[in-house]
């Protein structure tokens, strides 16, 4: 396409120092033109003269010389004969390249090096943002002017597609990643270069990724993808937000960003006033319609004192990325008539038509389109199986949505159909919701753009306009309403819902009832109930308990690829610092977001009941030893009702501990690993069988005396997969457990949270308990003799207090070597602290007392027990440890993975990825 440029000699200290601009140029003199041959549409180029280094935004090669073509609109910089390659499309016309109108879920941005996609300018500070879904980064100001292109993970009922195509998003790629097509480097750190799928992670040149086919095959990720035809979601009513679970926490300072001023970037040009005498510029505040007028947003425009209107305009549209010609717009004074084209602002109209500033030029202006007799507009098929895209036609004055629609089904050859079977669907694809509204059949379809012009000029370059076949669809929502009192029946459930939610019993049915997790299922057959009962959820609680209300999405697993084994994966975001953070950020982007849970939002049920109709699948718990511990417990509870009863669990370790995360190979904590290789690896594990044991703690059984001292408590039964510890290992547990209640917010390191319980250690030494005193031990059924101890630890794993070998590896004849899967017991003893200070250091290893399946503690005094890392002062009784039914499927880092990822990590590039974000 040949696009018009003017080009001027404009000196200038960055490649990206002219304001942020919109819109194609007005017609001009021949003589103060030139024109360049650009295969790209939007762009307006200009002429720059370079001062410091510059990269191609095309190429992303080095601009040698101190010439570069800048342009006026998206601040896109390109060498001389990169114009008659380029592909990369203006970003004022980014709505026309959107394939299916998707919300962003956006969120506050990283640390790592990053550039906006709007205004292509390196991200800094806190004013950026970007999406938790896609690879999306933008300013907080640029985040209005990006459209609703984000991936599609799940089918809504209405636009169904069985082929997938690649989802391309330019820049923010590694430097050292290569181009599919030509092999060359297409990415780079200095400037927002190359395209990448977000869904296979292939990477292209902008002038190369056209030739892809456009099938996509999911890449090395596709054997623990859930695929976006497997799921369905009616979602209607619901923001993206909601869909994924996506917690709104971290939304909360983001709420608002849409109606702060988007240029306050520069906020000491408020102050200024709008022209003085000393500055040959002046500051025009500029809003585009009747809503940025009511919440008083603008765009502050800078143009020369001395200009016509014709050049403001210009100016205005492409502050607003409006790809328009000024001729078809006016600018109006705030309350006041418009300027007229031949208008030069600042001359106060003297006979001599001498050039005088005025004292005070008004600062609020507003943008408007001018009205129109006839207008072209594209309009979009809404079926998939068409030939073209859209269709363009002309409509006047007398054209109503009947009319349209009548002639768009003629021009696609669909005469035939009766166009009362079709809708005229308005959509507004904003960055943040996708609105959706059916035109009434007699409606003027003029007056409807005049009206959104007139509320929104922005809106409407990302309005388009759909036909479609109308179709009653059957509703199902389900929602998990969680938080309820456990163990109720069905019948009770349901009063309890509709004592605190008033529901509809009529639309309303109860589909799942978890009574162990004071869990259920509804389904709701309307939206708006939907939406109330969610909402409403929220916002009540049962027996001072906040309820917790999900969207649960639909699998559909006859659509399941023979062999497919998705991965479904619970991320802790409280572990490991901010690492859970970021993890959880990392895989929605690397996988389907419906596959990946917020475990603070409302637990491990959500993923369970999502997966429970999926064959085959593996789980992937990121978090402690306490998180995976959680996970199990659940899906101990709910396995029965699983077609997949026993999914094999990975582990990246995120806690302190992570004493189960070292036996499996999995590290003594993720350290910033590549996502991606994570995945691999997870993908690439070998299953292997953990014992799992049940512990029943009876404080009514006592040796005599309990009831008057009031040791009396509730029998309970907790599971282990680790360890079961007494005495003095407990009681320092517990003071680091007293320690994080208090201060919660210092808990966010491995290295302080080690720190912690060496000072609970040193504050032991001289502490002394006799342990053996106050215990007796059978093991299968056998008293066995204590020795003079202080802690009693009992080991299903040999790894204890961070990775140390208590049982140790010496041969003994009378105990077999410990595994995990031998269904027996270590038994060890500990005489304090200092030794287990030696054993932490490798240099001493326990007192081995037994070895067993079926172990009875029989505690005369209160004494501090630990299990798995979670303590508590447990009163005087009986403790029977005992094997918890069948064993746990665990999946094992395979060697060879393991050996790799030392030199992985030292050969993974330190530029921005797409696998991280801000790390």
């Amino acid at each position: 396409m040949a696009e018009s440029a003017r080009v001027k000699n404009v000196s200038t200290d960055s490649p990206c120092a002219s304001p942020r601009s919109g819109g194609k140029k007005a017609q001009q003199s021949p003589g103060s033109r030139s024109k360049y041959q650009v295969s790209a549409p939007g762009h307006c180029f200009k002429r720059v003269t370079l001062t410091k280094p510059t990269f191609c935004h095309n190429c992303s090669d080095f601009i040698w010389g101190i010439v570069g073509f800048l342009c006026e609109v998206c601040n896109f910089m390109c060498h001389e004969k990169c114009l008659k390659t380029l592909r990369t499309v203006c970003s004022c016309l980014a709505p026309t390249l959107v394939q299916l109108p998707v919300a962003h879920c956006f969120g506050p941005a990283g640390q790592k090096k990053r550039f906006c996609c709007v205004c292509r300018k390196h991200l800094e500070g806190n004013t950026a943002l970007r999406c938790e879904v896609c690879e999306l980064h933008v300013h907080t100001d640029c985040a209005m002017f990006s459209c609703g292109d984000c991936r599609v993970c799940h089918q809504d009922g209405t636009q169904d597609r069985d082929v997938f195509h690649h989802h391309w998003r330019e820049g923010n790629i590694p430097s050292g990643a290569r181009c599919e097509v030509c092999r060359r480097t297409c990415g780079s750190s200095d400037v927002l270069a190359g395209m990448k799928c977000e869904w296979c992670g292939m990477t292209a040149h902008a002038a190369c990724y056209v030739i892809v086919p456009p099938v996509c095959d999911l890449g090395r990720l596709a054997g623990v993808l859930l695929r976006p035809a497997c799921v369905q979601l009616s979602s209607r009513n619901f923001s993206k937000m909601h869909c994924y679970r996506i917690s709104e926490s971290c939304q909360n300072e983001l709420d608002h960003f849409d109606e702060v001023d988007s240029i306050m970037s520069a906020p000491a040009k408020e102050s200024q006033p709008a022209s003085t005498p000393d500055s040959g510029k002046q500051v025009l505040k500029v809003s585009d319609g009747d809503d940025a007028i009511k919440r008083g947003f603008f765009r502050l425009v800078s143009i020369p004192r001395i200009t016509k209107n014709e050049e403001v305009l210009e100016s205005a549209l492409r502050a607003f990325y409006l790809p328009d010609e000024p001729k078809d717009y006016d600018l109006h004074e705030y309350g006041q008539a418009p300027l007229q084209s031949d208008d030069i602002l600042n001359r106060n109209g003297n006979p001599d038509n001498k050039s005088i500033f005025k004292d005070c030029v008004p600062e609020a202006w507003v943008l408007r389109a001018r009205p129109q007799d006839t207008e072209g507009l594209n309009i979009y098929a809404g079926w998939q199986k068409v030939g073209a895209p859209y269709v363009s036609i002309s409509i006047s004055k007398n054209s109503t949505v009947d009319s349209v629609i009548q002639e768009v089904l003629i021009r696609l050859e669909k005469q035939a159909e009766d166009p009362s079977n079709f809708n005229l669907i308005e959509v507004y694809m904003g960055s943040r919701q996708v609105q959706r509204q059916v035109l009434t059949g007699q409606e003027m379809l003029l007056d409807k753009l005049q009206e959104i012009r007139k509320v929104s000029l922005r809106q409407m370059n990302q309005t388009r306009f759909y036909v479609a076949e109308s179709r009653t669809r059957s509703v199902q929502v389900q929602l998990l309403i969680g938080g309820l009192p456990p163990l109720l029946n069905k019948d009770q459930y349901s009063h309890l819902l509709q004592e605190h939610l008033a529901v509809k019993r009529h639309l309303i049915a109860t589909t799942h009832v978890y009574g162990s997790q004071g869990a259920l299922v509804l389904q709701i057959s309307c939206f708006s109930e939907a939406e109330r009962v969610y909402m409403l959820a929220k916002d009540t609680s049962v027996c001072n308990k906040q309820l917790t209300s999900l969207v649960i999405p639909q699998i559909l697993h006859n659509k399941l690829e023979r062999g497919c084994c998705p991965l479904l994966v619970f991320v802790n975001p409280r572990s490991g610092g901010l690492r859970g953070r970021e993890l959880l950020y990392s895989f929605r982007k690397l996988l389907n977001p419906h596959q990946v849970f917020d475990l603070t939002n409302g637990g491990p049920l959500a993923g369970l009941h999502t997966f429970r109709e999926v064959p085959h699948f593996r789980v992937l718990v990121c978090g402690g030893d306490g998180t995976v511990g959680w996970v199990l417990g659940v899906l101990e509870a709910v396995r029965h009702k699983l077609v997949c009863p026993e999914p094999p669990i990975a582990i990246i370790p995120l806690g302190t501990g992570n004493d189960l995360a070292r036996v499996l190979r999995w590290g003594a904590g993720y350290s910033g690993e590549d996502p991606q290789n994570v995945l691999q690896a997870v993908d690439e594990a070998e299953e292997v069988q953990m014992d799992r044991w049940t512990i029943l703690l009876d404080a009514q059984e006592m040796s005599g005396g309990g009831e008057e001292n009031g040791y009396l408590e509730p029998p309970k039964i907790v599971q282990m997969n680790n360890y079961f510890g007494l005495g003095i290992d407990a009681e320092l547990t517990l003071d680091f457990h007293h320690a994080r209640e208090e201060e919660p917010e210092k808990f966010n390191s491995r290295f302080h949270n080690k720190g912690v319980y060496v000072k609970a250690g040193l504050q032991k030494l001289s502490h002394t308990r006799n342990l053996h005193q106050d215990i007796r031990l059978q093991v299968d059924k056998h008293e066995v003799e204590l020795p003079s101890i202080e802690g009693l630890i009992f080991l299903n794993i040999p790894s204890w207090g961070s990775g140390a070998d208590l049982w140790g590896s010496e041969g003994d004849g009378r105990f077999g070597r410990p595994r995990i899967d031998d269904g027996m017991l270590e038994v060890v003893g500990v005489t304090g602290v200092v030794h287990m200070g030696q054993v932490q250091s490798g240099l001493r290893s326990g007192i081995r007392i037994a070895q067993g399946n079926y172990v009875r503690v029989t505690v005369t005094k209160p004494l501090p027990v630990q299990v798995d890392g979670e303590p508590w002062i447990q009163a005087p009784g009986h403790i029977i440890i005992s094997a918890a039914g069948p064993k746990v499927r665990m999946l094992r880092k395979s060697k060879h993975k393991q050996k790799r990822s030392a030199g992985l990590r030292e050969a993974r590039s330190e530029s921005p990825s797409s696998s991280d974000g801000g790390q």
